[in-house]
C-alpha cells in the first residue's frame, strides 16, 4: 500500500488507562510506524471533541503529556508522519459548518452513539454530543484519509461521512475522495495489526472483569492508570477480582478476571499469550500469578514513565509546530475548493 492517507486521532484525558494505552496507543503507533515510508500519517489531538464533554482547564497540559506518550511508546518521526491539534487547524470547525448544511436531521439523530449519550434525545444533552459526527466527518474529508482506523461503535461515523460527501460530490461536483468502506477498514485493520500482540484484545476492570478497564470506572482499583507508581499497582492488583475454582487457566467465560491477568502479563511482557497460558497452566495459587503480573506492570510503567520524562515541552511544541503548518497548508487547499464549489469564494 502506498499513497494514502491514514488518519487517527484519541480524544485527551486527564491520564490513560493501562487498556488505553495498550489497546489504543501502542497498536496506532506500530501502525504508523509500519505504514509512514510510504504514505502520510496523520495524528491528530482532537481537542474541539475532548471539550465536548469534558471541559476542566487542564486541556493543553494533558495533550501535551498524550504526545509525550506516542513517542514514548516509539513514534518514529519523519517527513510523513504529522502531528496536529484539531482546533489549531481553522478549516476543521469552517468545514463541519458547511456539512452540517448538507446532512440531514435524520441521519444524525440515528447515530447509536448520540442516542446512548444523550439518553435518546434529552433535551438537556449539549449539541456538540449531536453534532461531533459531522465534525469527525470534516476531519476525514480535509486530508482525503483513505483509512481512518476506530473501534466499530465508530464505524457508523465513517458510513455517515460517505454518505455525505458522495450528497456533496453529486450536488457540487467532486470535490470530496470517499474513506474506504467500513468493510475495507475492518480488512485493514486486521491486516495491518496481525502481528501485534495488543490487537484485538480489551484490557478488563479488575474488580468487575465483565467490563472494558475505563477511566470512568467509579473504584480506583479498578483501573491502572499509566502515571501509578509500584505501590500503587501491586495494590490494585493483590485485590483483583478472580473466582473460586482453584485453577489457572485461560477462559473468559468462566474465568474472565484469570484471563485478563494472564493477557495484561502478555503485553506488558512481550511475552505471546499461549506461552504464558502454558506457563501457567496447572498452577493453583492465585496469589502467585497476581505478584507476578504487579511485578511486571510495575516495571513496565516505571521504564515508560522515565522515558515521558526525558522528553522535554519544547521538543512537543515542536512537533506541533511542524504538524500544523502541514495541516493547514493541506486542509485550507480542501476547503477553499469547498468554498468555491458552494459559492462562498
Amino acid at each position: 500500500m502506498e499513497n494514502k492517507t491514514i488518519l487517527t486521532g484519541i480524544r485527551v484525558n486527564s491520564e490513560m488507562t493501562l487498556g488505553n494505552f495498550l489497546g489504543a496507543l501502542l497498536p496506532m503507533t506500530r501502525l504508523a510506524n509500519k505504514y509512514s515510508k510510504n504514505n502520510q500519517i496523520n495524528i491528530f489531538i482532537p481537542d474541539l471533541h475532548t471539550i465536548i464533554s469534558d471541559i476542566d482547564g487542564e486541556l493543553q497540559k494533558n495533550l501535551v503529556k498524550e504526545i509525550k506518550y506516542y513517542l514514548a511508546a516509539g513514534l518514529e518521526l519523519n517527513e510523513n508522519v504529522h502531528i496536529y491539534r484539531q482546533s489549531y487547524v481553522p478549516a476543521h470547525s469552517e468545514l463541519c459548518w458547511i456539512l452540517n448544511c448538507v446532512a440531514t436531521m435524520g441521519e444524525t439523530s440515528r447515530m447509536i452513539q448520540y442516542k446512548e449519550k444523550s439518553h435518546n434525545g434529552d433535551l438537556g444533552t449539549n449539541v456538540g454530543i449531536f453534532d461531533y459526527p459531522i465534525l469527525m466527518a470534516a476531519d476525514i474529508l480535509l486530508y482525503d484519509a483513505t483509512y481512518v482506523p476506530v473501534g466499530e461503535d465508530q464505524f457508523q461515523h465513517l458510513e455517515l461521512t460517505r454518505n455525505i460527501a458522495e450528497r456533496f460530490n453529486h450536488k457540487f461536483g467532486e470535490t470530496f475522495i470517499l474513506p474506504a468502506k467500513t468493510s475495507d477498514q475492518a480488512k485493514f485493520m486486521e491486516i495491518s495489526q496481525e502481528s501485534d500482540k495488543a490487537s484485538g484484545i480489551r484490557i478488563r476492570d479488575l474488580q468487575n472483569p465483565e467490563k472494558k478497564m475505563s477511566k470512568s470506572a467509579e473504584s480506583e482499583n479498578s483501573k491502572i492508570m499509566m502515571n501509578d507508581d509500584p505501590a500503587k499497582v501491586t495494590k490494585k492488583i493483590m485485590s483483583a477480582q478472580t473466582d473460586s475454582l482453584g485453577k489457572i487457566s485461560f477462559d473468559m467465560m468462566n474465568q474472565p478476571g484469570i484471563s485478563n491477568l494472564l493477557q495484561i502479563e502478555s503485553l506488558v511482557t512481550g511475552v505471546p499469550l499461549q506461552d504464558v497460558i502454558s506457563t501457567w497452566a496447572g498452577e493453583t495459587h492465585y496469589g502467585d500469578l497476581k505478584k507476578k503480573v504487579a511485578a511486571s506492570v510495575s516495571g513496565y510503567l516505571a521504564d515508560f514513565q522515565a522515558k515521558v520524562a526525558e522528553i522535554s515541552d519544547e521538543k512537543v511544541y515542536e512537533i506541533l509546530e511542524s504538524g500544523e503548518k502541514y495541516a493547514n497548508e493541506v486542509a485550507n487547499k480542501k476547503l477553499l475548493s469547498v468554498q468555491k464549489a458552494v459559492s462562498l469564494r
